[in-house]
């Protein structure tokens, strides 16, 4: 096995975070059939045919064990207004969703009204990925809507800025 070199979490976290993020919020039921959910940072498109989609959670995430080839779940897109829900989302809750306005979808999870974008998915597979698991996730509705995506950078949730110069034109002499 090679020797890998140690590294520092808390800088590594930090190198990683020069780099804007989406964030999301994956609800679902847990094992009693209650609404909840969990704010992400990885979600991502995997394949439009088949349509997929991915995200991965830390595997020591209370929800990570709701996660099986059963699992129904929606990726729910916040826009940039839902700081507040994303750290809801965030935090270890008894009910993350108090207070939070569902919609119901094709499959059996709910969706966050307000979202910008949502994938009702069906857990396709779940992968090892050290100290996280990805979750695929085949794509069985969605939808989108106007509104700017919040993000998440530098360790804090942040509205997009949009490039306002103008593009460089290349000039002849």
């Amino acid at each position: 096995m090679p020797d890998y070199p140690q590294m520092d979490p808390r800088a590594l976290r930090d190198a990683f975070g020069v780099l804007p993020t989406g964030v999301s919020v994956v609800t679902l039921k847990d094992e009693s059939g209650n609404p909840t959910g969990v704010t992400v940072g990885s979600f991502a498109s995997l394949s439009l045919s088949p349509a997929l989609c991915l995200f991965s959670l830390g595997r020591n995430q209370a929800s990570v064990r709701l996660f099986t080839p059963e699992t129904a779940f929606v990726v729910n897109v916040l826009p940039d207004h839902m700081a507040e829900v994303a750290w809801q989302f965030a935090k270890p809750l008894k009910d993350k969703c108090a207070g939070v306005a569902l919609s119901a979808t094709m499959v059996d999870a709910p969706s966050l009204r307000g979202a910008i974008g949502l994938f009702a998915c069906q857990t396709e597979t779940v992968h090892e990925g050290g100290d996280h698991v990805i979750i695929v996730g085949r794509i069985m509705q969605f939808a989108h809507a106007p509104g700017d995506a919040l993000v998440f950078y530098r360790g804090g949730m942040n509205r997009p800025v949009p490039v306002t110069s103008d593009p460089v034109e290349a000039k002849s002499a």
